[in-house]
């Protein structure tokens, strides 16, 4: 009985990770996409000058951070850096002993998922992550633009706050749920 009920824990964890992998399919699909139809630096307007896609390369991390860092040390700081959070983050996930909700498994599928989709850009395009949503911010916080950014980012960001979220509101977790 006890070997059938971590048998479904480890499944129940893994079924999310199912997540991660669609999240890096369809970001990578987007970004060929992007890099086939636009070139570096042409810009599409989709929603007038408020949302247009923008082929872009960030070798930085989000928001550019650590484009002034030379790049022999740049790249291998930014392939390892990303490695180390994301593998904390799965281990995490896999043994912690406390239980997680359906939701906050879910929610570190995404997260993994979108950490993955921008590590494959760190693999693959020397010249940086594939950048291309870009949005009008009407100099709120002193910004014409928000910083272009992709799904992944996106999967980040929404995942991250949603997870935070969900561990600052208590769950009542039935007894037994097999998420």
């Amino acid at each position: 009985m006890i070997l059938n009920t971590k048998k479904r824990d480890i499944r129940t964890r893994l079924v999310p990770l199912l997540l991660s992998a669609g999240i890096i399919v369809v970001d990578q699909i987007a970004k060929i996409i992007v890099i086939r139809a636009i070139p570096r630096g042409g810009v599409v307007s989709v929603i007038g000058d408020f949302f247009r896609i923008i082929h872009v390369q960030n070798p930085a991390i989000a928001f550019s951070i650590g484009r002034g860092i030379e790049a022999g040390t740049r790249r291998p700081l930014f392939m390892l850096l990303p490695l180390i959070v994301i593998a904390l983050l799965f281990l995490y996930y896999i043994f912690t002993r406390d239980p997680l909700t359906r939701f906050q498994k879910w929610c570190f599928g995404a997260l993994v998922g979108g950490g993955l989709g921008n590590y494959v850009d760190r693999i693959f395009r020397p010249e940086g992550v594939v950048d291309f949503l870009d949005f009008r911010f009407y100099g709120i916080l002193g910004m014409e633009r928000w910083p272009t950014f992709n799904l992944a980012d996106a999967t980040v960001v929404v995942a991250g706050i949603l997870l935070f979220i969900s561990f600052l509101i208590p769950s009542k977790k039935p007894a037994g749920d097999a998420s």
